[in-house]
């Protein structure tokens, strides 16, 4: 484990590298403690570059056992070798050249899940960003490109099945006991899209026919008897494929198609080039132990980590300040594959729920950074939702500035230009600049400048002139090492609606460019007046969310009702009602602090309501609606001096008011959206399921018992509708019989099933309150939790520091000072997965001054340990700084 300070990287410093890769031949012989690989890699000097310029190979934690020049034994003045680096000195001027490196490495130690590794029998590889060096020497960096042909020797017996990227060469025995498998891939890649698996595992087969003609074959691997639990994921596979080829015209390369679901995984996925491998909660799936949440997700990873094919291996990323340019990209794709395939409104309403939760914190936090970043000290800790969910806000907006058409021929350029290619932001960029004729330097700031935009607005009526005047002002605030911003070009999605509920065009716009409905702000301050319209609007800013920014205007109760009703927008509706509801929620949380009687505003209640009631709506919009913001989006809001138990408090008063005001409505809900006849994971079907659920939760609250609940949990035929239940039961009755009962029973019923116990494990860490972490820390103590797992780690630690705010928050600091004692003790495991939990420490400045030093001094008893990790170190740091 890398425990230094980390070496800052550096945007400006980058340079190509002093010698050219032209090809990568790796032999592993495969043992669990003395895994041998044998890399002969074949440079050529690049043209221009100093003759006495060494060769100098990244690594981590290696031991070179063998290195020849040439397939002649180097001697040792000639190079030198560390665990991190191997410098190999007096190589051709010009001739290309071979050299040949052998290391041993033991995958059965290997806790970090980089590199390669074995866990459950199953030998695997993770190497973005920086694990291929933990194999070989190797100049790990993604502008380094090649084609691979991978040799793997393995037990027989234990190692039947033997995978690698690219086409299948062929096998054969080798030797007592062992056989070997050939692979190679004619697409040059970087080193982080290897992939290596080997094992026993059970496959699920199909065939995808593409727009040419070829016939692909497609096949998931998982543990023996999980074969049908997979059956989802290759449907959803095919249906990836196909959308592809439909909106981007991308056609797969290869004769086959693999992926290998795996339990112990640091990640959601990996698209390594035709061997993409998943963490297993994003493969399997059948009614009785997977939730529509957990279909939807299996659905956009699986899109997600195919369309990186084009975006991300055919074309990769120069250097990792890049990364955003196939994260944020490739999530911009798999979130229209999923619009496309379900409901674009409830899609997008989400996504914005997802990119606010995440995405606004960090951009307000200490860990801001730009959608490009400029500097890093450890990359892993860069895969952040300002790379992934922003990067897609970004190409969200040139699609909206562009419009369907320019976009697609930008995207298609794109394509044509840099098939093979390393590339940047800029390249990118100059592609939809050159199909458009429009100059995007301005848009540009959008990856340089961190910060969630504030775009404060105003609008006046006057009936006399028939113009409606709107004032837009814009701020980005500053953020870490940019206290200084310059102003953004911000596409606004807008409507004009009337009173009864009618569109409004105007004749002509003076202050601003308007493109259909696209109102572009690219100045500080801007005064937009539209002409000739009969009477006054109502303003609808900002629609489907077309930018990600803070938007302050202060609508009216009543124009914020009028959009919330008639609307076509349907994200724009759901925002208003949360407009609506917001600073009811608000104040409840303040109030709650001072002991104040807690009131809710019945204009927002009757909307919410209605809407709820509304059957012309689709019912996973009407669920949506009725999913108030969380605590955690309270505290944002409120901006700083947070007590969790008031947030909480407050938001619970609120909630009754609604059950109360809506008894009647919920009741028929509930009774009316059963979903009869076998289970589907269909939108339509998972919808009706979510706003039942939704009814339950409020009529349990109204109930003030645990028995409505416990009648749902034991009826429930899916586990959408079962976890539903048991959630509301822990939540809202944890002290309960009925709540111990169904605990129990769930238990015993999925014991087997790692990924349901996940939910069993999380659904007790989500119960709120003083007594969490004493709950915590018995179920970290329960026989199947795995310390070593991630998902099991993420379910009860994650589940605790992330979203339960009462407890994780509580005011004697004792969650706080918990989880110190635990990133102490995962870092030295794993520290990728240590420096992820920590970052739910990001927000303690928002923290009433008492939990605000309890958190601080948990903090700096993490940063003042020895041995950090450099993935630790880096947080705890950032975190920190003032």
């Amino acid at each position: 484990m890398r425990t230094d300070t980390g070496q800052i990287v550096n945007l400006a410093d980058y340079r190509p590298t002093d010698f050219v890769l032209e090809r990568v031949d790796l032999t592993f012989d495969l043992h669990p403690t003395e895994t041998k690989v044998e890399a002969r890699l074949i440079f050529h000097r690049r043209e221009g570059v100093d003759l006495s310029a060494p060769l100098v190979l990244d690594g981590d934690e290696l031991m070179l056992s063998g290195l020849l020049l040439d397939q002649v034994e180097l001697p040792g003045e000639q190079y030198e070798a560390t665990p991190e680096n191997l410098t190999v000195r007096g190589l051709p001027a010009s001739t290309p050249f071979e050299l040949t490196i052998t290391t041993v490495i033991n995958p059965e130690a290997n806790t970090q899940l980089m590199g390669l590794y074995r866990t459950g029998g199953i030998y695997c590889t993770q190497c973005e960003a920086e694990g291929f060096r933990r194999i070989t020497y190797f100049p790990d960096r993604p502008d380094v490109l090649a084609p691979y042909t991978v040799n793997i020797i393995a037990d027989k017996a234990t190692n039947p099945l033997l995978l690698s990227n690219g086409n299948f060469l062929g096998g054969a025995g080798y030797g007592e006991g062992k056989h070997f498998a050939a692979w190679f891939d004619p697409h040059p890649k970087p080193s982080y899209l290897f992939a290596l698996v080997a094992g026993d595992l059970g496959v699920v087969e199909g065939t995808f026919t593409t727009m040419s003609g070829r016939e692909v074959a497609l096949k998931i691997y998982v543990e023996h008897g999980n074969e049908p639990r997979a059956t989802y994921a290759m449907d959803a596979l095919k249906r990836s494929m196909k959308w592809d080829e439909e909106r981007f015209g991308r056609e797969y390369d290869l004769d086959i198609f693999m992926i290998v679901a795996v339990s112990d995984f640091n990640m959601g996925a990996m698209e390594n080039k035709g061997l993409n491998v998943f963490n297993d909660k994003y493969v399997l799936a059948d009614p009785e132990t997977a939730t529509d949440a957990d279909y939807a997700n299996i659905e956009a990873i699986i899109a997600h980590e195919y369309f990186h094919n084009w975006t991300g291996n055919r074309i990769t990323c120069r250097d990792w300040f890049q990364l955003c340019l196939k994260e944020g990209l490739t999530v911009y794709r798999d979130h229209e594959f999923s619009a496309d395939e379900r409901s674009r409104p409830v899609k997008r309403i989400a996504e914005v729920r997802h990119l606010k939760s995440e995405q606004f914190p960090e951009d307000s936090g200490p860990l801001a950074h730009p959608v490009r970043p400029t500097k890093y000290r450890e990359i892993n800790n860069f895969y952040t939702t300002t790379v992934y969910e922003k990067g897609s806000e970004v190409t969200r907006m040139i699609a909206t500035l562009l419009g369907r058409d320019l976009f697609k021929k930008g995207m298609d350029l794109y394509f044509e230009r840099h098939d093979g290619q390393a590339v940047t932001i800029e390249d990118f960029v100059r592609c939809f600049e050159d199909v458009s004729g429009r100059d995007l330097t301005q848009f540009s700031l959008w990856y340089h400048q961190a910060g969630t935009p504030l775009v404060t607005a105003s609008c006046v009526y006057d009936a006399d002139g028939k113009t409606f005047t709107l004032s837009l002002e814009q701020m980005v605030p500053a953020t870490p090492g940019q206290t200084t911003k310059k102003p953004m070009h911000i596409p606004l999605r807008m409507a004009l609606i009337a009173s009864d509920g009618t569109a409004i065009a105007s004749t002509s716009v003076t202050g601003a460019e308007l493109t259909d409905d696209v109102l572009h702000l690219t100045e500080k301050v801007q005064t937009v007046v539209f002409h000739d319209i009969p009477s006054r609007p109502v303003l609808s800013l900002n629609r489907s969310f077309s930018t990600p920014i803070n938007l302050q205007f202060n609508q009216s109760v009543e124009d914020l009702a009028l959009i919330a009703r008639f609307e076509t927008d349907h994200f724009a509706r759901w925002q208003a009602l949360i407009d609506l509801g917001l600073p009811n929620l608000l104040q409840a949380a303040r109030d709650a602090r001072q002991g104040n009687d807690i009131t809710c505003d019945s204009s927002f209640v009757g909307a919410l309501l209605a809407a709820a009631a509304d059957d012309s709506l689709e019912p996973a919009f009407r669920a949506q609606a009725l999913a108030l913001p969380s605590e955690a989006d309270i505290g944002r809001e409120l901006g700083g001096n947070n007590d969790p138990d008031a947030i909480r408090a407050g938001r619970q008063a609120i909630f009754k008011r609604i059950a109360e005001a809506g008894k009647d409505i919920f009741a028929a809900l509930y009774d009316g959206m059963q979903t009869p006849g076998p289970f589907s994971p269909d939108a339509a079907s998972a919808g009706r399921r979510a706003l039942r659920n939704a009814a339950l939760g409020y009529l349990s609250q109204l109930d003030g018992t645990p028995v409505r609940a416990k009648a749902a949990y034991d009826a429930a035929n899916n586990m959408t509708d079962l976890s539903a239940a048991l959630t509301i039961l822990a939540h809202q009755f944890p002290e309960t019989a009925e709540t111990a009962a169904a605990l129990e029973h769930f238990h015993d019923r999925f014991s087997k099933n790692a990924l349901v116990i996940d939910k069993w494990f999380a659904i007790q860490a989500g119960i709120p309150g003083p007594d969490a972490l004493a709950r915590i820390q018995r179920l970290m103590e329960a026989p199947q939790f795995k310390r070593s797992n991630p998902n099991r780690m993420r379910s009860v630690l994650g589940t605790f520091a992330f979203a339960n705010p009462t407890g994780f928050g509580r005011a004697d600091g004792a969650g706080y000072n918990f989880l110190a004692d635990e990133i102490l003790d995962i870092d030295q495991r794993n520290p990728q997965l240590a420096a992820r939990i920590l970052t739910s420490m990001r927000s303690w400045r928002l923290l009433e001054p008492v939990r605000a030093d309890h958190a601080r001094s948990a903090l700096t008893r993490i940063e003042r340990a020895a041995g950090l990790s450099t993935d630790v170190r880096d947080i705890v740091d950032r975190i920190l700084k003032e």
